[in-house]
């Protein structure tokens, strides 16, 4: 009896200070054990990971803020809309691990920006593959800080921008010292932070609200009230009750809905820190090995994200809708600090009319909150709430510290060593890449607390960014000898371009700016991607046409590429 008083009485905040304490000394306990000492082992942690290793790197790499905190959150309140991420993220991982993962391995090369020099046999393209790399980076990384920064600013009830620079500080730390190895090791401590804390909140609920243990059958399953009433039916019923779409209605274009999933899908696999892991194990059937663990492992937060979301909307409706603001619950208030919740009495009656309607409206909900209000609205126990703060943490901090690394070698790499001066000795690249990793810190911390959006939304951009840029220069290089230099940088220019303009246009207001009604084919900026792509790939073709074939040794090698290794010539 005693020992659970003493555990109620610790708190949210304590809860948050020791789990945030334990995890992060490890992750720091790791970069000291697993420091890198050269620059092989810096870029690639010496090509000597073990597959479960690297497939637990990999699903802690992948699964970022976006995936953790964001997409349970879009889902929550876009229903049916919301399955365009979940389909485009998960479809894009297979893409990725069948399509291009091996074969980029066998190329060996440290970066992608590394892969298309040497392939397009031009420091011109090397130099399009660096500022392409560092675009779709920066603005990947900036949904990451936003992640940090929110989850710092609501569990240990700092200011948003200081949260934003202790995670700074924590990333600079491990990536800087440890570079691929540091990162590849403590990334394995992650995942298991990040699956852990997203599974027992999911699980508590599920027991909770339907009687079942398992969150991706429970969220289909009758309510455990004894009504007989479906969970998912309620939520139709509570959301077309407020003058919302119902649940599991879409109100998306179909054209729309299939640009973002192949948007997402195809910058998945043109995502520079998701593949540079493939380099880091020892063989190309590591690779594919790792590919596999890591699929498993991300499916078990994928298929649990719409659980997780039907309880959170479930729960948020029932706890505000029409209740008096006097009688919130304590979470309310704290989230209302952090400016993610807002609440506007517009007609005085003391109550929260939360309603479609945006006259009416006087509730204002941020997306990103819902994983992390969700075990609050539960009521579940402070230390599940803690842990799921700890696990969003990992997930933000272990892609950044991916794409601080693609970052930093894309400087030190690819354009130091291979274009300014190739001549630089291995401690120069090291030192190079160390101070590249700071200054891109600082940039994503800059991101952070000025962030363009909310974390999916400016996730999903740095996908469409990859689909335009990458995935086609990648995909014509792998499985089409005949592509040269000049059709892979127009394409690349002219793609990356377009979807800059697209995005700029539509969600910053430059270029004149303009509304729904003026997307382009009624695609939403967030699937221009694959507009883009289209765009680059025509444009490759079209300009390799009319210019000379690439040297036969090029030719020779893509050759090489696609032949299994240990496989000898074909017999009759």
């Amino acid at each position: 009896m005693m020992h659970s008083l003493l555990i109620e009485g610790i708190g949210v905040q304590n809860w948050t200070y020791i789990l945030v304490g334990i995890t992060f000394t490890i992750y720091i306990g790791i970069a000291i054990w697993s420091r890198a000492g050269s620059t092989k082992e810096f870029y690639v942690a010496g090509g000597g990971v073990s597959p479960l290793a690297n497939g637990m790197a990999t699903a802690a790499d992948w699964m970022s803020a976006a995936s953790f905190i964001s997409m349970a959150g879009i889902i929550s309140f876009n229903g049916y809309d919301g399955a365009v991420y979940l389909m485009g993220w998960t479809g894009g991982y297979v893409l990725l691990a069948l399509l291009l993962a091996p074969y980029l391995r066998k190329f060996g090369k440290f970066t992608v920006p590394d892969f298309i020099g040497d392939r397009y046999y031009s420091n011109t393209a090397r130099l399009v593959g660096v500022i392409c790399a560092l675009i779709v980076s920066f603005t990947y990384v900036a949904g990451q800080m936003r992640g940090v920064g929110l989850v710092f600013s609501r569990f240990l009830e700092v200011d948003i921008n200081t949260g934003v620079i202790i995670g700074m500080i924590i990333v600079l730390f491990y990536a800087v010292l440890g570079g691929m190895k540091g990162i590849t090791y403590t990334q394995v401590a992650q995942y298991c932070v990040l699956i852990f804390a997203f599974m027992v909140p999911a699980i508590f609920i599920s027991i909770q609200m339907t009687g079942n243990p398992i969150p991706q059958l429970g969220f289909g399953s009758e309510l455990a009230d004894g009504s007989g009433t479906y969970l998912l039916d309620k939520l139709d019923g509570l959301s077309a009750d407020l003058g919302f779409t119902e649940y599991t209605e879409g109100s998306k274009s179909m054209i729309d809905v299939f640009a973002i999933t192949l948007a997402l899908m195809v910058g998945t696999a043109g995502l520079p820190h998701v593949i540079v892991r493939f380099f880091t194990v020892k063989r190309v059937k590591d690779a594919r090995k790792s590919a596999g663990i890591a699929l498993l492992l991300i499916v078990i937060l994928y298929t649990t994200a719409p659980a997780v979301a039907v309880f959170a909307r479930t729960n948020m409706i029932e706890t505000v809708s029409n209740k008096s603001y006097a009688s919130m619950p304590e979470w309310f208030k704290k989230w209302e600090t952090t400016g993610l919740i807002t609440f506007t009495d517009k007609n005085g009656d003391g109550l929260i009319q939360y309603v479609a309607n945006e006259d009416n409206n006087e509730l204002v909900v941020d997306n990103d909150i819902m994983v992390l209000a969700n075990p609050e609205i539960a009521k579940l126990p402070d230390w599940v709430i803690a842990l799921v703060a700890a696990g969003a943490l990992a997930a933000a901090l272990s892609t950044a510290a991916g794409l601080l690394l693609v970052i930093s070698s894309s400087v030190s790499h690819d354009l130091i060593k291979k274009i300014i001066n190739p001549k630089i000795s291995e401690k120069g690249e090291l030192i190079a890449a160390r101070l590249a990793a700071v200054v891109a810190v600082c940039v994503a911390g800059y991101f952070g607390i000025n962030p363009p959006g909310f974390v999916a939304a400016t996730v999903a951009l740095a996908f469409g960014l990859a689909a335009a840029s990458f995935f086609p220069a990648i995909i014509l290089g792998v499985f089409y000898k005949k592509m040269n230099k000049e059709g892979a940088i127009s394409g690349m220019v002219i793609g990356i371009l377009s979807m800059l303009f697209y995005m700029t246009k539509f969600k910053f207001g430059w270029f004149g700016g303009g509304t729904k009604a003026d997307w382009w084919f009624g695609i939403s900026p967030e699937g221009f991607g694959t507009v883009a792509m289209i765009l680059n790939f025509v444009v490759s073709i079209v300009i390799m046409k009319f210019t000379p074939e690439p040297p036969i040794g090029v030719q020779e090698i893509v050759e090489n590429i696609r032949i299994p290794s240990g496989a000898g010539e074909a017999t009759h």
